[in-house]
């Protein structure tokens, strides 16, 4: 089993957040997974951004040039 970085407590809260009434562990699972994917994705580009830039940390606009490109 692959240990998460985005704790399940906080996968209920954002969907509850936004309406649900309960939700399965299966459920914020799939959310963490998913969410850690499009994570994964932004950063790698987000890394790739700052580094043309020559620097070596990511800013939030190396961030949000990454979400516009990955179209989230």
């Amino acid at each position: 089993m692959v240990r998460l970085i985005i704790s399940q407590l906080a996968m209920e809260k954002l969907l509850k957040k936004y309406g649900a009434k309960r939700v399965s562990e299966s459920a914020k699972t799939a959310l963490s997974e998913a969410l850690e994917e499009i994570g994964k994705k932004i950063g790698e580009k987000a890394q790739k951004y700052s580094e043309h830039s020559g620097r070596k940390t990511i800013k939030s606009k190396d961030i949000k040039l990454a979400v516009k490109e990955t179209n989230f």
